[in-house]
């Protein structure tokens, strides 16, 4: 008996070794990819059988955390410039893939009778402004935070674009990702915000929001890049390779992304 307790401890310390939880990767991914790519990973996880270990978040803080080593085997960055200054430290295989172009979408809570409309997609900021002006309240605005979240920096474009960066000043909220932005666009106390498309199309979000699409010519291309992390083992290379393939393709087209051409993946 005491044998068999031997035996077993050993077989679970060995399960539990740092190489063999190593196995399962862990994906770095911008937040606007909440729901694609986890369904992305599903379907991957059942052709192959192996698992992937997804962790969301602003492109920026993840640019920061591998720069200082994090065990991170694939990013996925909604900025390409993260990924390219990593590649400059040395920290990715190689430059990487643009795997989409986001879109950025002004979200609020359904029922309101005062969706913006696609000629003034920004309406909702312009009135929220003027009630804080004429102190009929102090409707919120969320946006991801600029200084690391690339639809944080967006959504400042646009709002500069629109003449209304510095009169949103007092009314804006900051979501440390852009999936926290959606989450404080819906709050009782908002009049809406910028997010990502993805995640206005998203249906956990969509059955409880409505949205307009913001022009892509109000900001700067929402240009994403992905790569393997120096060290990246085969299951994060074979999901590497897997996001490039039609079928992944397929779905990040169904939330919204562009699937960009030859040219546009340098």
């Amino acid at each position: 008996m005491c044998s068999l307790l031997r035996r077993a401890l050993l077989a679970w310390l060995a399960l539990t070794t740092p190489a063999a939880l190593a196995e399962v990767p862990t994906v770095a991914a911008a937040s606007d990819l909440q729901f694609a790519l986890t369904e992305a990973a599903e379907r991957f996880e059942d052709e192959t059988g192996r698992e992937l270990r997804l962790n969301f978040g602003s492109s920026g803080n993840f640019r920061r955390q591998i720069g200082q080593g994090a065990p991170f085997e694939l990013y996925l960055s909604a900025d390409e410039a993260y990924v390219l200054a990593l590649h400059e430290e040395g920290r990715t295989l190689d430059e990487g893939v643009v795997y989409a172009v986001g879109r950025l979408a002004w979200l609020q809570r359904p029922g309101r009778d005062d969706l913006p409309d696609a000629a003034d997609p920004l309406a909702g900021v312009r009135e929220a402004i003027d009630a804080h002006r004429t102190e009929q309240g102090r409707p919120r605005i969320a946006l991801a935070n600029p200084e690391h979240a690339p639809y944080g920096v967006a959504a400042r474009q646009a709002l500069e674009h629109a003449g209304l960066w510095k009169g949103s000043a007092p009314l804006r909220i900051l979501g440390e990702n852009v999936s926290q932005a959606a989450q404080f666009a819906l709050a009782d106390e908002a009049r809406g915000g910028l997010v990502a498309w993805s995640l206005a199309l998203a249906p956990a979000l969509a059955e409880r929001s409505e949205h307009v699409l913001i022009p892509e010519e109000w900001h700067a291309p929402l240009m994403q890049r992905m790569a393997l992390i120096e060290g990246a083992g085969e299951t994060a290379r074979d999901f590497y390779a897997w996001l490039q393939q039609p079928m992944a393709r397929e779905i990040l087209a169904m939330y919204g992304f562009r699937v960009p051409n030859e040219a546009n993946s340098r």
